[in-house]
């Protein structure tokens, strides 16, 4: 099954109070990239959604081979940034939903969520019982995804999938762990390989 991640970069970072985006991680990678660059180590084709006026960061990725889709609606909310991805898609049958704000989830988790989803299913990664990210769904849900709004994300959709929900057991808390305050930025630390 062709799966890809899309990986969402198109907020604010109001609570963080700069462009987390663009912080540094202790060995020197802005954290918009290390998460990239995760997601590049899994082998499954990646897509950064960003909002308009993101030039600086939409060039660096392109350098960079990255792939980016620009989210008109971003403004609205992570919802709404996901329903305008999905509706720029062609050809994947399974997407991981990851988020920029994330950069310690290892590459084999990235894999392990792919090759559990299939064409009728929501798997969602958990550690010590606590569900995370990256998210997968598979192309049944595509359509719901597309009519997403506001910011809630996909939480309702996963909430309601029912026995069409697989939690998957992984051993990496990087898939708990994200940035939203500057103390959360410290206590990251460098991610793991």
């Amino acid at each position: 099954m062709n799966v890809g991640v899309l990986l969402l970069a198109a907020g604010w970072s109001r609570r963080f109070g700069s462009d987390k985006r663009l912080a540094l991680l202790p060995d020197g990678r802005p954290l918009l990239f290390a998460a990239v660059s995760a997601i590049q180590r899994s082998g499954l084709d990646l897509r950064v959604c960003l909002r308009p006026g993101d030039d600086a960061i939409k060039e660096r990725l392109l350098a960079a081979e990255v792939a980016v889709l620009e989210c008109q609606r971003a403004a609205e909310g992570m919802g709404a940034t996901l329903a305008d991805a999905v509706a720029q898609l062609g050809g994947w049958q399974g997407l991981l939903v990851a988020l920029a704000d994330m950069p310690g989830i290892r590459p084999g988790t990235f894999r392990a969520v792919a090759e559990a989803l299939t064409a009728d299913s929501i798997v969602t990664p958990t550690f010590q019982g606590e569900p995370g990210h990256p998210v997968g769904f598979g192309r049944v849900f595509f359509p719901a995804l597309a009519r997403l709004d506001g910011d809630r994300g996909a939480r309702d959709l996963v909430s309601r999938a029912g026995s069409r929900r697989l939690c998957l057991s992984l051993a990496d808390p990087g898939i708990l762990r994200d940035v939203d305050y500057p103390a959360d930025f410290r206590a990251l630390g460098s991610p793991q390989p």
